[in-house]
C-alpha cells in the first residue's frame, strides 16, 4: 500500500527528508539526501485546487464553475498557493491579465450593488487598481 509522504516530523514538527529510494521492479536501493518538488509539499486541498486550475487551463471563470466558488475565493486560494510555494504575491498592474483586471472591477461593482461596500470603498478600490 502507498501512503502520502509526510513532510513534517510527527514528533518534533521539523522538515522530513527523503534518504532512501527503492526500485519497484528489482532490489536496487539508493541512499542519500533527496529533495521533493514544491508541489509535493502542498496540502491536499491546495493540490486539488492546482489540479482543477490546470484542468481549466488557468481560466478563472472555469475554475469558479468547476469548484462552485466565487471569483474572489479563486483569487484568494491562488494567492495562498503562490505564497505557500515561497513566492511573493505581487499586485503589480503590469503583471495582471486584462481579463483578470476586468473581473476584479466587476467584482467590486457587484459588491457595491449588493451593498457589501460603500461607494467610497468602491472608489478607493477602483483607484487603487489604476495605480
Amino acid at each position: 500500500m502507498n501512503y502520502k509522504m509526510p513532510h513534517r516530523c510527527p514528533v518534533c514538527d521539523h522538515e522530513m527528508r527523503i534518504s532512501k529510494l527503492t526500485c519497484t521492479h528489482c532490489p536496487t536501493k539508493i541512499e542519500g539526501e533527496f529533495s521533493t518538488c514544491k508541489f509535493c509539499q502542498l496540502p491536499a486541498e491546495q493540490l486539488i485546487f492546482v489540479e482543477t486550475f490546470i484542468k481549466c487551463r488557468g481560466n478563472i471563470k472555469e475554475v469558479e464553475k468547476e469548484l462552485r466558488i466565487s471569483y474572489p475565493t479563486v483569487r484568494s486560494r491562488l494567492d495562498s498557493i503562490i505564497e505557500t510555494l515561497g513566492y511573493r504575491v505581487d499586485g503589480d498592474k503590469e503583471k495582471q491579465d486584462p481579463q483578470e483586471e476586468s473581473n476584479r472591477r466587476e467584482a467590486i461593482l457587484e459588491a457595491l450593488e449588493r451593498g457589501e461596500i460603500s461607494p467610497q470603498e468602491a472608489t478607493l478600490k477602483l483607484r487603487k487598481m489604476d495605480k
